[in-house]
């Protein structure tokens, strides 16, 4: 990147470091944040200081890492430190350090930094998988989020420990991208316009071990919800069961059966300029749910009497309300001929038409091949591609609806 283009020449960037074994990676960001013109202030919880010590940073930024509270007591430290970013990002963000800041906790430097923070804040979530399912650590993230951090990652990879899963540190490049589009957010037509996502499958429970449900893995419409936030919407995401990661910077919505995503997508659509509905959701649930597990060899599995779920995306088209909507079809015949119909029965400004009987594209795999048929009557084929470029070229089309109805367009 050019000198002259880069955004945090200048910058004075605030990095947190708390105790996780991934603080030996917050080392390699400050210089890679100084690198790129910043000036980068560290400050350590004492759990980090115990990975890493201050003489580390100090020697990569040329500054004192603070880790005392009351160090410089006449300077009143925390306050000094908050006033001066222009950006801060905290590497790794433990559970700990996140249940501190969504719950407003000030009893060391870091957290007491972090509230009086008034300028954009990345957090970067590092734990052990199990930390990170948590439900007390997916709403912390989700409300820091809401308050307007951007959260980026964990990726899946290896763990200390010898273990694999959710909750690796994401790399330094994502993390310096991140900052960078913290001081210089987006400026297109998605910036700052509030976008619901739906994704994966839903799960119809028979019993408390059977359910009926579907392939879906959700990567399309997390491919999407990252893409979005990355165009500076801000974003909602919906999500049936799925293992995948929270994207950077999305409120995430766990949901489970297709009422409860009802449930979770009618009230966000009110607030929402565009909605995008690409979750599998079932289209039938049992009548009747059965406390106990049903016993195969009397209890006639053979014979589930089913009722019809709501039609979520036939609701939001009846009332738009200038809603721009998009829906998927999942075709494995006729598809281009059922998707026009659907557009059009549904009320939707655009639909994603794919084939999901092909091993490279649908469900549960990470490539799609896909028509876009427009209200407008446009259609734009696009080939076999990975699902996160379909979502850029899915929210190009949204943007040019966006932009088409702009006043004086």
């Amino acid at each position: 990147m050019p000198a002259d283009s880069e955004p945090l020449v200048g910058r004075h960037v605030l990095l947190g470091v708390s105790g996780g074994i991934a603080a030996y990676k917050a080392a390699a960001l400050a210089r890679d944040l100084v690198k790129a013109g910043a000036t980068v202030q560290v400050v350590l919880t004492a759990g980090a200081a115990r990975f890493v010590g201050p003489a580390t940073f100090e020697g990569l930024t040329a500054r004192p890492a603070h880790a005392d509270v009351f160090a410089e007591p006449e300077h009143i430290l925390h306050v000094r430190l908050a006033r001066e970013a222009d950006v801060a990002i905290f590497a790794p963000a433990t559970a700990n350090l996140l249940a501190k800041f969504a719950h407003g906790l000030a009893d060391d430097l870091v957290t007491s930094v972090f509230t009086c923070l008034t300028c954009p804040v990345v957090l970067a979530p590092a734990m052990h998988t199990e930390m990170w399912l948590h439900p007390a650590t997916q709403d912390n993230v989700a409300l820091l989020a809401r308050r307007g951090a951007r959260v980026v990652g964990p990726a899946d990879g290896d763990l200390a420990g010898g273990d694999v899963g959710p909750g690796r540190l994401a790399d330094g490049g994502e993390l310096l991208a991140a900052v960078r589009a913290a001081v210089a957010p987006p400026t297109g037509p998605l910036a700052g316009r509030r976008v619901v996502v739906t994704a994966g499958g839903t799960r119809e429970p028979i019993d408390p071990v059977r359910y009926i449900g579907n392939r879906s893995s959700g990567r399309m419409g997390y491919a999407l919800a990252a893409e979005a936030a990355r165009r500076g919407a801000v974003v909602d995401l919906v999500s049936g069961p799925t293992a995948l990661s929270a994207p950077a910077g999305v409120s995430v919505h766990h949901v489970e059966t297709a009422l409860e995503m009802r449930d979770a997508v009618l009230p966000l659509a009110e607030k929402a300029e565009i909605v995008i509905k690409a979750a599998a959701v079932a289209d039938f649930r049992p009548a009747t749910y059965h406390p106990q597990k049903l016993k195969k060899e009397r209890d006639g599995l053979a014979h589930v009497a089913l009722e019809r779920n709501p039609d979520i995306l036939a609701e939001l088209g009846a009332v738009k309300n200038g809603r721009v909507l998009v829906g998927f079809a999942a075709e494995t015949d006729l598809e281009e001929e059922r998707g026009r119909e659907k557009l059009h029965r549904k009320g939707l400004d655009l639909i994603v038409v794919n084939r999901v009987d092909f091993a490279d594209a649908g469900f549960n795999v990470d490539t799609n091949r896909a028509v876009l048929l427009g209200e407008d009557g446009s259609r734009t084929e696009v080939p076999l591609t990975t699902k996160a470029e379909l979502a850029a070229v899915i929210l190009d089309r949204v943007e040019a609806v966006v932009l088409a109805r702009l006043p004086g367009r």
